[in-house]
């Protein structure tokens, strides 16, 4: 296979194999095809033709690759994961930045925690009243590997309103003076003992994170896999987390085919967090530079409203990150009480007020600790 065999990582599993492509019985050259594979869970795998491994390099924290997919084009692999796809990253981006850009009423600050491939800094740079971008990641071998092989973000990295920082993300909140409308959470999901785990706790949330929010701060963070079979895995936890934290919060979700799953985020603030489909349309229209390829109001608003597997779970699973003393990082489970109209299906309080505001039909979004 030549440089695709090398292709190794630390679990000890090649993630490219060789497998003949099916030909005619009279065909006598027996070609091979090469594949890229992920492990999603013990028992299930994932897997795509490749056309050849473009780059491949390793850093103090991990493993990175760029490979040239056959169905997703170039393809950011780290660890083994993928993390972006070319033909279809926009969805997970701009999910991930404009609803919380255009739920504040005039951005101008950003603090991107993590992001080094620099397509959240992009998707931010495109608003027009935005004035400084702050891209933190702690590995500067991903950032300069992704500057360097990323052609979509070359444009993004030479912005002089972007401000790229090589450091450990809560390190650098805490050492800040200066406060930010949004603070966007692009980090691996929370694996226990894993390097970005106490960036969701909830110590993390409420001292270090909220203090350095502006009066009409939001922050949003991406929230792991939020399909049928997989929000628990850490959606659920996020969600929970947070909401222990923010008065407002709301998760979403959307469809990323490249990862073969429902992916969730969620956006949280101390003020309403109002989204009506006509006026995110006036905003976008208004505000961002381009034309975006997957996000509109309507899109938004109903990416709301969870099914009702994941609503029951996120209401009444109680998982939540916390730090604790005694045992360092672990998860903890605790137990969300609901009143009885809660239980019953019948709106809170809470519930009702915040349907008000975000004028969702029903108001599916999750209900908040009471």
């Amino acid at each position: 296979m030549g440089e695709l065999d090398q292709v190794l990582f630390h679990n000890g599993f090649s993630k490219v194999h060789c497998e003949p492509i099916n030909q005619k019985e009279n065909n006598d050259d027996q070609k091979e095809e090469s594949w890229f594979e992920e492990e999603i869970d013990c028992d299930l795998k994932w897997s795509f033709a490749l056309n050849r491994v473009l780059h491949r390099g390793t850093s103090e924290y991990q493993e990175i690759a760029l490979l040239d997919t056959k169905r997703f084009g170039k393809v950011l692999v780290i660890d083994g994961k993928m993390q972006s796809a070319e033909v279809d990253e926009f969805i997970y981006h701009e999910y991930l930045i404009h609803p919380a850009l255009l739920c504040h009423p005039n951005p101008k600050t950003v603090f991107i925690m993590g992001g080094g491939e620099g397509s959240a800094a992009r998707e931010a740079l495109r608003h027009e009243s935005m004035d400084k971008v702050v891209m933190c990641d702690i590995d500067q071998e991903v950032v300069d590997f992704c500057r360097k092989h990323l052609t979509a973000n070359h444009e993004a990295f030479r912005n002089m309103k972007l401000n790229l920082v090589i450091n450990d993300a809560k390190a650098e909140l805490e050492k800040r003076d200066e406060k930010f409308d949004i603070i966007v959470g692009d980090l691996a999901d929370p694996v226990e003992g894993g390097p970005c785990y106490q960036l969701y706790t909830k110590s993390f949330y409420e001292n270090i994170l909220k203090p350095k929010l502006s009066d009409n701060g939001i922050f949003v963070t991406q929230a792991g896999p939020a399909g049928v079979f997989t929000h628990k895995e850490v959606f659920s936890s996020i969600y929970n987390t947070i909401k222990q934290v923010f008065k407002y919060v709301l998760a979403y979700t959307a469809h990323v085919p490249s990862f073969a799953d429902t992916w969730g985020w969620v956006i949280a603030s101390d003020q309403p967090l109002c989204i009506e489909a006509a006026k995110l349309d006036k905003k976008i229209a208004e505000r961002i530079d381009g034309e975006l390829l997957y996000l509109n109001g309507a899109s938004f608003v109903s990416s709301t409203i969870l099914n009702k597997t994941i609503t029951k779970t996120s209401s009444h699973s109680g998982m939540r990150f916390q730090e604790t003393q005694v045992h360092g990082l672990e998860l903890a489970l605790d137990e969300i009480s609901f009143d009885l109209a809660v239980s019953t299906g019948r709106m809170s309080q809470t519930d009702a007020a915040g349907a008000m505001c975000c004028k969702i039909p029903g108001a599916e979004f999750l209900s908040s600790k009471l």
